[in-house]
């Protein structure tokens, strides 16, 4: 019988930009240590995303020195390097026009960075240290600028499943980054395991299903080049992955929750404690 680990770990300290894939992580109530503590938002304090500006995927940020400071980078452009503002200036915040709250103000060379570089305003923001955000879901859990969970967990099994598809419809088979999962596993052999866990343990870490993850466009976008790369993998998720008690979404991996605090390593074992009773999804119950 095959064993189910953790085959990659990836946090996004920028919301929108491009992931930092690690060997380990500190996991606390909000995810991954570092991952999406910051945003970029328009002069309206809107968040900027990939959904609608694709170019966010290459720009590369890293995190300095525990998190004391970020290094920017991007094809064609100069580094720049600032210091993290933990607190002081602050400014109202939004996401997807449901979430209203305040953003920590960051060092405004930042802000003319990317404005140089998406070609429209843009204001680089942090949480403040007294964020507190549920989610939502079966286990709603906390959540810093994700879209409403502490973690996006899929698997290579259900990657398979899906690129198999997508080469029988004449396409490429596409790499699993393109969803923007913090943890991968291998090991299941059946795909879309990941929608019927309820409880399980990856290292010393707890983790909790909150509800599946409803895919938007970002799917679309090549993660390495910031540049869309047409209609899969939704064309061919609507196919077989439709989900009539989300409005009709597409599905790709599993929204959780963090139930206990840990750290979790590549290779860590996974052990599922609990599944999922037959019948409908109580997540939807929930929204």
């Amino acid at each position: 019988m095959s064993v189910a680990k953790v085959a990659g770990l990836a946090y996004y300290p920028v919301k929108g930009l491009a992931g930092v894939s690690v060997d380990r992580s500190e996991v606390g109530p909000a995810g991954l240590r570092h991952d999406r503590n910051f945003m970029l938002v328009e002069p309206d304090g809107t968040f900027l995303s990939q959904r609608s500006l694709p170019a966010m995927a290459a720009l590369r940020v890293e995190v300095l020195d525990d998190g004391a400071a970020l290094r920017f980078s991007a094809a064609g452009a100069p580094d720049l390097e600032i210091p993290v503002q933990y607190d002081g200036k602050r400014r109202d915040v939004s996401l997807f026009g449901k979430w209203f709250g305040l953003g920590v103000v960051q060092d405004p060379a930042a802000d003319e960075w990317f404005t140089a570089r998406l070609g429209r305003p843009a204001a680089l923001v942090r949480v403040t240290p007294e964020h507190e955000r549920p989610g939502w879901g079966v286990n709603p859990g906390q959540t810093g600028f994700g879209d409403a969970h502490a973690l996006l967990i899929a698997s290579l099994s259900s990657l398979d499943g899906l690129n198999e598809r997508i080469v029988e419809r004449g396409g490429d088979a596409i790499p699993v980054n393109r969803f923007r999962p913090n943890i991968v596993v291998s090991g299941w052999p059946e795909p879309h395991t990941e929608d019927r866990v309820l409880r399980m343990t990856a290292g010393s870490v707890e983790i909790g299903y909150a509800a599946r993850a409803i895919r938007c466009a970002v799917p679309t976008v090549d993660q390495a080049t910031g540049e869309k790369r047409g209609p899969e993998p939704t064309r061919t998720l609507a196919t077989y992955r439709r989900q009539p008690d989300y409005g009709g979404g597409v599905s790709f991996g599993m929204k959780a929750a963090v139930l206990a605090e840990g750290t979790l390593h590549v290779g860590d074992e996974i052990l599922v404690h609990e599944w999922l009773p037959d019948g409908p999804d109580p997540a939807p119950t929930t929204r």
